[in-house]
């Protein structure tokens, strides 16, 4: 004879409400751009563009690195309010917001 337990699918994802970012600052959208640059939008409606095109090429890159090959770049997507990519590899999107917010755009150097 079975547990009651063992008979029933696992339901844990069920219990637990998805993330949604709220903050202002939080990433909506992104969309990569030629010439290592991305489009984004937040959950206050501001928009702009991030151009990583310097960071990117530089000695300084570090793991951002990965991100020269521009199919990795592409590959871009919003992960709970953050712009990331595969690897683990975010950006801040409260700094990015706020240079967005004020210049329109964002450079990495």
């Amino acid at each position: 004879m079975q547990a009651a337990a063992d008979t029933q699918e696992d339901r844990t994802a069920e219990l637990i409400p998805p993330v949604r970012a709220q903050a202002p600052w939080r990433v909506a959208e992104v969309e990569a751009l030629p010439g290592f640059r991305l489009r984004v939008c937040f959950n206050d409606g501001s928009a702009g563009i991030v151009d990583m095109a310097t960071f990117v090429k530089s000695e300084s890159a570090g793991v951002f690195a990965a991100l020269r090959d521009e199919d990795a770049f592409r590959q871009v997507k919003v992960r709970l309010g953050a712009v990331s990519w595969p690897g683990d590899l975010d950006l801040a999107p409260d700094a990015m917001h706020g240079a967005v917010k004020k210049h329109g755009t964002w450079v990495l150097e």
